[in-house]
C-alpha cells in the first residue's frame, strides 16, 4: 500500500484571472514552505496551473500553462469554470501517485505533509464537511434533484456536502474525479445557478463508497471573512513580493492569522462612549469606522483598517436604505465632533471612501 513517505506528493494550484487570486496563491504557497521549514530540499513538488507565470518566478514551483483555450476546453460542455479544478487535479494524477489541489484562498496551519498523511488509498481528503443535504432544501441542487437522486440510491437527506477548498487523492482513486466531472456535465443544465455544484458532485461521487477525511485543523480556507484575511495577505505580499522566501518573509507568514482584528472590549466601550456626542443616526457608523483606527500591535491586523471602513459604509447604506453619497460623508466626517473623534485619521478615511465607492 503506497504511503506519503513512499511517494513524492504533488501540491497543486489552479490560478487565473485577477491579480488578487495570484496574491492569494503566492501567500498560500509561502505558508506551505514556511511550515515545511525551508525551500531547500522540499519533500514535495508544487505545481501551478496559471494564465500568468510571472508572479511565481521567485517561488520553487512548476508552472503549467493555463491559457484561455485550455480553460475553455476544461469548462466544456457547459462553460462551468469550477469544472476546471477537477480536470486539473485529474491531469496531475495521470503522472503522479499522490496529489492534492488547494484553493488559492487558503493558508497552512501545519506542514502540508500532515495533510498528505491523511490521504489514504480508497479515501478522499476534503477541507471540511459543510452541511447535510437536507439542510440545503432551498437550493436547486435539492428541489431539482433530490427526488431523482434518492430514487436512484445516489443520495439521501443524511449525505454530507463537502467544502472542496482541498481535494486530495491517490492515483488509484482518480475515478472519483472522472465521476464528479460526469455528474457536473449531467446536472449543470438543470442547476445552472447552483454555486456549489462542483462540491455537490464531489460528495455524490464518494457517498457511501469512499471515506472522506477533513483537514480544516491543518489548513485555513478563508471563504468566510474573506475581505479581512485578504487584506492581511495583500499586506504580506506587498512587503515581501521581492523575496517571498527570505527568513523574515517566512517568519511573517505566522503573523497572518484567521483572527478577526477587533479592538479590545475596553476600547470598544470607549468608542461607544465618545460617539454619544454625535447625532443618534451617526453613532453606529462612527463606531464601526473607529474599529479600523485601532493600532493593533500586529502590522497585518492593522492592514485591515480599510475593510472596517468599507463595512461601516455598507452597514450604513443597509440601515438607511440608500447609498452613502460624498456629501453625506463630508458632512458626517467633517463635522466638529467627527473631526475631534477621528483626529489625524479623518482625511485618510474620507479619501479612502471617496476613492473606493461602494458596489
Amino acid at each position: 500500500m503506497p504511503t506519503v513517505t513512499a511517494v513524492r506528493p504533488q501540491l497543486v494550484y489552479l490560478v487565473f484571472g485577477a491579480d488578487t487570486y495570484h496574491q492569494e496563491a503566492i501567500f498560500s504557497i509561502a505558508s506551505a514552505i514556511a511550515h515545511l521549514g525551508a525551500a531547500g530540499e522540499m519533500p514535495l513538488d508544487i505545481q501551478v496551473f496559471t494564465d500568468n507565470p510571472q508572479p511565481y518566478a521567485r517561488l520553487p514551483v512548476r508552472v503549467r500553462p493555463f491559457g484561455q483555450d485550455t480553460r475553455r476546453a476544461w469548462s466544456q460542455p457547459h462553460g462551468y469554470h469550477f469544472r476546471t479544478k477537477h480536470v486539473a487535479l485529474r491531469e496531475v494524477l495521470r503522472d503522479s501517485p499522490l496529489a492534492m489541489l488547494v484553493d488559492t484562498d487558503t493558508f497552512f496551519r501545519e506542514s502540508p505533509l500532515a495533510l498528505f498523511a491523511r490521504i489514504q488509498p480508497g479515501t478522499l481528503l476534503c477541507n471540511a464537511f459543510s452541511m447535510q443535504y437536507r439542510d440545503g432544501s432551498d437550493s436547486p441542487l435539492y428541489y431539482e434533484l433530490a427526488e431523482e437522486l434518492k430514487a436512484q440510491g445516489m443520495a439521501d437527506d443524511d449525505m454530507w456536502l463537502v467544502n472542496s477548498g482541498v481535494i486530495g487523492l491517490f492515483q488509484g482513486d482518480a475515478q472519483v474525479l472522472d465521476r464528479s466531472i460526469e455528474l457536473m456535465d449531467r446536472y449543470y443544465p438543470r442547476t445552472p445557478t447552483a454555486y456549489n455544484l462542483e462540491e455537490f458532485c464531489l460528495a455524490l461521487a464518494t457517498y457511501k463508497q469512499y471515506p472522506v477525511h477533513q483537514c480544516s485543523d491543518l489548513i485555513h480556507h478563508y471563504w468566510s471573512r474573506k475581505l479581512l484575511i485578504r487584506a492581511k495577505v495583500q499586506a504580506w505580499v506587498s512587503k515581501h513580493h521581492e523575496q517571498p522566501l527570505a527568513a523574515q518573509a517566512l517568519a511573517d507568514v505566522r503573523l497572518v492569522s484567521s483572527h478577526v482584528p477587533r479592538p479590545p472590549a475596553v476600547q470598544r466601550l470607549a468608542y461607544k462612549a465618545v460617539t454619544l456626542a454625535l447625532p443618534r443616526e451617526q453613532r453606529q457608523f462612527m463606531r464601526e469606522i473607529l474599529y479600523g483606527c485601532y493600532e493593533h500591535p500586529n502590522e497585518f491586523d492593522r492592514a485591515c483598517a480599510p475593510v472596517w471602513w468599507d463595512k461601516a459604509r455598507q452597514n450604513l447604506q443597509e440601515r438607511q436604505h440608500a447609498p452613502v453619497q460624498a456629501e453625506q460623508l463630508q458632512r458626517w466626517l467633517g463635522s466638529t465632533v467627527g473631526r475631534l473623534i477621528l483626529g489625524k485619521r479623518r482625511d485618510a478615511i474620507y479619501q479612502h471612501l471617496i476613492a473606493n465607492p461602494a458596489n
